[in-house]
Order: structure tokens, then C-alpha cells, then sequence
């Protein structure tokens, strides 16, 4: 699946950049494009949008060393998508089950904040991983931005389907998209995102792969 990532990957000229500053900063840091984690043969993807600075860019693997992957790990082992319920560092044992997780944008962001172009220019990385999903695969989209990327890389009009916590969407006959919000620690601290809201797309995603 190597077209599906690039380790040295330095395409974005800013994000290139600001990983040079941030390893210079933290030589421990991974500091450099995250893979994905999980099956590639997985039913079920997970698209975030972009590495944390001191999460999946410090380990190396997605949502692992923030406050954001905390209730995400919790979740999938609550649904049986993970061996255990904390991602502690890449070789901690820790297996995902029918299940990967990816990125929208493989570098950290300034601020966390992609540039379209950056989400467009990583694109090409996620066309190909979803190329190679299985048939009927569902992808659960964390946030309007990794919603938007997914329907880019399949050539979809971002207009035809709109963004909203727990929608389906079918946006071609061989993959199913699923929202939710972002389990970041503004919006599970603002309530704008329970548990039980994250748990409930869980609950459903775990409910329409057991259906094919």
C-alpha cells in the first residue's frame, strides 16, 4: 500500500517546514508524516484530520500520546474495533480489529489548521487508500474537514452531502460514509461531544457491517 503513504513526503513546502522547526525542538519526535495504523484490507477506516503536536507526532502512530485518542481507543475497544483500550506508543502491542486509521493530512499543522491546499495536495494519498477498501467498507469521518476530503478523493460534490453528527451517507455503490465530530478536547469538554454521542456512532457503525 505504499501509494497510499509516503514517509518522506515534503510535498506541502510550510508543513515540511514546521516539522524541520518542531524536531529541531523535540529531537525525540517522530516530527515527520504519520502512516496510517491498522489492516489495509479493514472494513472499517477512521479519518481524522491532521497529527497532533504532541500526539501522533511525537508518536508516530494517529491519535496515540493526546487527549483526543483517549476516548477514541476507548471507544473502538468498547465496540470491538481495538485489543485494548489505550494506544500508549507504536510498540505497545496494541491491534486494531476490521479496522485502520488515517489522516486527512499526514504532517502536523501550525496550529492544527491545514491549508486547503495541503488537505487537496495529501489527497492524492487518501484516494488511494480508499481505492483499496473492500467492497461496502464504511468510513467514519472525524470533523467537516475529513468528511470533505473524503468526498474529494472519490470526485463527489462537497454540496450533495452535507456534514452532520451521525449522518450516512452513500456516496458511490461501494462505500458508505458515516460523520461524526471531531473527539478533540474542545469539543468533548464543551459538550459539544458526549461519550455517548461518540459511543452511538460506534454503536451504528458496528450495526451496518454486520448488515453486509
Amino acid at each position: 500500500m505504499a501509494d497510499a503513504f509516503d514517509p518522506g513526503c515534503r510535498r506541502c513546502l510550510r508543513l515540511s517546514a514546521y516539522l524541520d522547526e518542531v524536531k529541531a525542538d523535540y529531537p525525540g519526535y517522530h516530527a515527520a508524516p504519520v502512516p496510517p495504523f491498522g489492516d489495509p484490507q479493514a472494513r472499517l477506516l477512521i479519518l481524522g484530520l491532521a497529527p497532533g503536536l504532541h500526539g501522533a507526532n511525537a508518536s508516530g502512530r494517529p491519535f496515540t500520546g493526546d487527549f483526543a485518542g483517549i476516548i477514541l481507543y476507548q471507544t473502538l475497544f468498547q465496540y470491538g474495533f481495538a485489543s485494548a483500550p489505550e494506544s500508549l506508543s507504536t510498540n505497545d502491542g496494541l491491534q486494531l480489529l476490521d479496522c485502520r486509521i488515517s489522516n486527512a493530512v499526514k504532517c502536523l499543522p501550525p496550529q492544527n489548521k491545514p491549508l486547503t491546499l495541503e488537505v487537496v495536495t495529501c489527497n492524492r494519498f487518501l484516494r488511494s487508500e480508499l481505492a483499496q477498501l473492500p467492497p461496502s467498507a464504511l468510513v467514519i469521518s472525524l470533523g467537516r474537514i475529513a468528511h470533505d476530503a473524503v468526498l474529494r478523493a472519490l470526485g463527489c460534490k462537497l454540496a450533495d452531502y452535507r456534514f452532520g453528527h451521525n449522518q450516512l451517507h452513500r456516496p458511490n455503490p461501494q462505500l458508505r460514509l458515516l460523520d461524526s465530530y471531531h473527539c478533540s478536547r474542545y469539543n468533548t469538554q464543551t459538550g459539544r461531544l458526549t461519550p455517548a454521542m461518540f459511543g452511538a456512532v460506534f454503536q451504528r457503525a458496528r450495526k451496518l457491517l454486520a448488515e453486509e
